[in-house]
């Protein structure tokens, strides 16, 4: 029988440290990933700041280029351009500065002549200054992007002079020199732009908060599926628990040693044991779904009927009829099964097989009996045996004081032979009050009851009886004392032959009981033995016959137990007896069998 073990394997079950570990990482990664993604967004502002700075830095540089090329532009006409410029919407102010920070020229003109910042350090750019690109807070406040790079109007692309000159003079001008403001050089000059950084800002942040919020869903969706996933494997684990106790308790239930009936709350039958299938004979599948009073004998069905009144029966004896026909004493519990809430669910039999128990307790008085009667048996042969001995010995001398033929010699000689015969049954009881010592050995069954069966061969011959034997081939060697159960053999042959009419059969057979037992059957087709007598045959002085002791079966019995075997006996009267010996098997294989003689 393979029991499922009651409790989940460790493999199946998901630790809320584990799913809380997981929930971490999660959380970590989802933070890590918006902080990326934020930085992200900031560095794509910043650089399409830096793009539009740079761009339109180049756009003023182009105009003024233009402008100072073919239109002879001064100071003013850069002024303007700068103040044109800063019109557009995300332009906060355009400014050309020299290399200390003064404005030159600034879109708004109030400015000119004024530090550039006049909150934050002076400025001091080196000769070798190409770019710087920086966020600041301007006075006002607002946070601005700042480029801020040399300015090169009058660098105009390469080409040959020859082409210029004659370029010049085609529309009737003369190359000259020009000027920026206050006639500084160009290599002195540089030109800022600063952008409002609020439009982006607020496109960064409706990103950010898109991103947060997208953070947020993924990490709640992460965790609910790790929540998911831990009630799923919880379930999984008590569900398999819950199939696990299930078959555990089934098993356990199915293969107890008593049996179990249950009735669902329509009254039929739900649980059928194997204990009570064999105790009443009936499959399981044709118990369950009836009602019991189509499978139980009437007794139980009465007591469900006792139950349904509200009564509880405990350890209730009683007889019932069981399987092939059988009537056997049973101990009958019997409950109503409610549920927490008190509501009728069904009932429960647990239903025990006494026949055993009263076979122990019979054997038991038996034992009792047995040796209170050995004990008495062993005071009275000691004290009977020694006045035989006189009476024997006075019979035998008036014998021989009385002619052979005269009725005192016949009288004599009568009381010698009862002497004798009451000398044979004290020895017999003294046989029976002794313990039975034996010394097994390991031994030869077949051969043991080919040489039995020869000590009997003409008393069955002059009682025209005839003998079979089928003995196994492959039978194990028993652990027995030949010569006591010699003596069994020889007493329970007898008995057969005594019992059956002229014509009758002796049959003797040895088969394996099982791995460690050999089983001897001997049958006869006598007289049989009254049911009613069944249970005294192995009593001391029970004996049907008109001349018998009764103490043949009762030392019989009493050196089969001995051995640790059992014997056990079917009759039906009119066609027969069969006594069945089982012995136990010899384990020791280095020693020889042995047979005594008989």
């Amino acid at each position: 029988m393979k029991l499922s073990t009651p409790n989940p394997s460790p493999g199946m079950r998901t630790s809320p440290w584990i799913i809380l570990g997981a929930a971490l990482i999660l959380l970590v990664v989802v933070v890590v990933l918006a902080m990326q993604n934020i930085r992200r967004d900031r560095s794509h502002m910043t650089e399409v700041l830096s793009a539009r700075g740079v761009a339109l830095i180049r756009a003023v540089e182009a105009g003024a280029r233009t402008g100072m090329t073919g239109m002879m532009w001064g100071g003013n006409q850069v002024q303007r351009l700068l103040e044109e410029s800063a019109l557009l919407p995300e332009v906060l102010y355009i400014a050309l500065i020299d290399a200390d920070g003064t404005v030159l020229a600034h879109s708004d003109p109030d400015r000119i002549g004024e530090p550039l910042h006049t909150h934050r350090p002076a400025l001091l750019l080196p000769p070798t200054f190409e770019e710087q690109k920086q966020v600041l807070v301007l006075a006002d406040g607002r946070q601005a992007f700042e480029v801020l790079r040399p300015f090169r109007p009058l660098t105009p692309p390469r080409r040959p002079r020859s082409q210029g000159m004659e370029g010049m003079r085609r529309r009737g001008m003369a190359p000259e020199t020009h000027s920026l403001p206050d006639g500084q050089p160009e290599a002195e000059r540089f030109i800022t732009v600063a952008l409002d950084m609020q439009p982006l800002e607020e496109m960064v942040a409706v990103a950010v908060r898109h991103t947060l919020a997208m953070s947020a869903g993924l990490l709640l969706l992460g965790f609910a599926g790790f929540v998911s996933l831990f009630w799923m494997n919880s379930y999984r684990a008590a569900r398999r628990s819950l199939q696990d106790t299930s078959a555990f308790a089934d098993e356990v239930v199915t293969h107890l040693p008593v049996g179990l009936i249950a009735t669902g709350s329509d009254g039929r039958i739900a649980f059928f044991n194997s204990a009570a299938e064999g105790l009443f004979a009936i499959p399981r599948h044709q118990a369950l779904g009836r009602s019991p009073e189509q499978v139980l004998p009437g007794a139980l069905s009465a007591l469900i009927a006792q139950l349904a009144q509200g009564r509880t029966v405990a350890d209730q004896e009683m007889t019932c009829d069981a399987a092939h026909g059988r009537s056997v004493p049973i101990s009958v519990s019997a409950k109503r099964i409610l549920n927490e809430a008190g509501q009728f669910v069904g009932h429960v039999l647990i239903v025990r097989d006494l026949g055993e128990l009263r076979r122990l307790q019979a054997e038991v008085r038996r034992q009792e009996k047995l040796a209170a009667v050995g004990g008495m048996a062993a005071g009275v042969a000691h004290e009977i045996r020694n006045p035989l001995s006189s009476i024997k010995g006075m019979a035998t001398y008036f014998a021989g004081k009385f002619p052979a033929d005269s009725p005192d010699r016949e009288a004599a000689q009568v009381m010698s032979r009862e002497v004798d015969r009451l000398n044979r049954v004290i020895t017999d009881l003294l046989e029976f009050a002794r313990p039975s010592d034996v010394a097994p050995r390991r031994s030869d069954i077949n051969a043991l009851l080919g040489r039995s069966l020869q000590l009997v061969q003409q008393d069955a011959a002059a009682r025209h009886i005839t003998i079979d034997t089928t003995l196994a081939p492959t039978l194990c060697d028993a652990l027995i004392d030949p010569d006591r159960l010699a003596q069994c053999l020889l007493n329970l042959y007898l008995n057969a032959i005594q019992s059956m009419s002229p014509g009758g059969r002796l049959t003797v057979s040895s088969t394996p009981a099982d791995d460690a037992h050999v089983r001897i059957d001997i049958a006869d087709t006598g007289s049989g033995i009254d049911p009613a007598d069944m249970d005294r045959i192995f009593n001391p002085y029970f004996t049907t016959k008109t001349r018998g002791t009764g103490l043949g079966l009762a030392i019989v019995h009493k050196i089969i137990e001995a051995h640790d075997g059992r014997i056990a006996v079917e009759s039906t009267p009119g066609q027969g007896t069969r006594f069945t010996l089982t012995l136990p098997c010899a384990t020791d294989i280095s020693q020889p069998p042995e047979v005594a003689d008989a």
